[in-house]
């Protein structure tokens, strides 16, 4: 572990939402409209909204059209059967997860999605729905996702075989993979595409919670690696740095991350916290600790938190002056002053899930998975502004492009 250097110099490039604006589309089937994506975790669908104002519905993607002929392989297969049952009455809370992450290809012909219980990672053509190609990930679960800035590829987290894949996002050509920590979750390109961060998890699937277990929780670092030779370059185990900054009690499970515009800063969720640290890259330090109101209705048992989340969703604004945090258990989610960490108006919502950043960069979206919906809060105001309904069990919602004049497929 590289633990006293300091880690690869980031770009100064934009924010993520302004070099997306920026990219050139490569559609070859004329115009390309810009789109919000929400992941329906337990119907297998993605709704597609307008990326701001109202956010009105678009249409809907079906995520598991081949799902008889997935259920008759793994109902076939005992240890693929334990495995997604395992799923099932785990991270899935009795349920099956079907869609997890999503994003579109360079041309916005198709949406690439993440299916954690199907273990892989799917194309879906946006003209008739059918499947492009399927890549099943080593071991037996899918996870988060992470596009890489020219929209070429995709990088998927395996979570049971502590593995990350990084395909060609219109073939689905595995270019090349990497070792992680326990249960790798969330994965993050640099802007200038030089280097991926994969965060590990460790095992959010025990009972063990309470702190004096904590190290059967398993191995949880950063893994940085070179984003085309996929060589490791640094890990980061956060558990030293949050000692050294007095915080032995916190976990070091990085869960959702949002980088500071010039990448020079990560802010970052841990299990069990409600609350989020900050991090200087370059010294290599923890620097700030924001620690959120709890909610007196939550339960103080950590057993009964969803998959050992406290809060999980965290975004930042185009000008990196705001922070928008999904109070999971919490049930409310709020925008924070990044200058002050002086939180704003707690807006209520129903087990948010995720946090991500409009089109046009003014409000937080989150998803409320309580309440299969999408909410999105004002970074001027901190106030909610529109509500829409969407379809079961909402999480991850990402930014994306399709066809101008695009309906969804019959059948969808």
């Amino acid at each position: 572990m590289l633990a006293a250097t300091a880690a690869p110099a980031p770009a100064a490039t934009p924010h993520p939402a302004a070099a997306r604006a920026a990219a050139p589309h490569t559609a070859t089937s004329g115009p390309l409209q810009d789109v919000l994506l929400v992941g329906n975790n337990w119907d297998g669908t993605a709704d597609v909204l307008h990326d701001s104002g109202d956010y009105a519905k678009i249409g809907r993607i079906d995520i598991i059209p081949d799902k008889a002929q997935r259920l008759a392989e793994i109902y076939l297969n005992p240890v693929k059967l334990a495995y997604f049952l395992g799923i099932r009455q785990g991270p899935g809370e009795g349920h099956d997860q079907f869609v997890d992450d999503m994003y579109t290809t360079p041309d916005g012909t198709a949406v690439v999605a993440s299916r954690p219980s199907f273990a892989d990672v799917v194309s879906i053509s946006l003209a008739d729905g059918h499947i492009n190609w399927r890549f099943p990930v080593s071991g037996y679960r899918a996870d988060h996702m992470a596009v890489s800035p020219d929209g070429t590829r995709i990088a998927v987290s395996a979570s049971t075989s502590n593995t990350v894949h990084v395909l060609d996002i219109t073939t689905g050509a595995q270019l090349g993979s990497f070792a992680t920590g326990d249960k790798p979750h969330e994965n993050y390109f640099t802007h200038d595409g030089r280097y991926l961060w994969n965060m590990s998890i460790g095992n959010v699937d025990t009972a063990l919670d309470d702190p004096f277990w904590d190290f059967t929780k398993g191995d949880r670092h950063i893994t940085i690696v070179d984003a085309h030779t996929f060589q490791t370059v640094r890990t980061i185990d956060m558990r030293q740095r949050l000692n050294a900054f007095g915080r032995p009690d916190l976990s070091n499970a990085v869960r959702p991350v949002a980088f500071s515009p010039d990448e020079s800063t990560l802010y970052f969720q841990v299990s069990f916290f409600n609350g989020f640290v900050e991090y200087d890259i370059a010294t290599d330090r923890i620097t700030r600790i924001k620690t959120l109101p709890k909610n007196p209705a939550t339960s103080e048992d950590r057993t009964t938190w969803v998959n050992d989340s406290r809060h999980h969703g965290l975004s930042m604004n185009p000008q990196g002056t705001k922070l928008c945090v999904a109070g999971t258990m919490d049930n409310y989610a709020t925008v924070v002053d990044r200058a002050t960490l002086q939180e704003g108006p707690l807006v209520p919502a129903s087990t948010p899930y995720w946090a991500t950043v409009s089109g046009d960069g003014k409000d937080c979206v989150i998803s409320e998975a309580g309440a299969d919906r999408i909410t999105a809060i004002s970074f001027a105001t901190g106030l909610k502004t529109v509500s829409v309904p969407v379809g079961d069990h909402p999480q991850r919602v990402r930014e994306g492009h399709i066809p101008a004049d695009w309906t969804a497929p019959s059948g969808s």
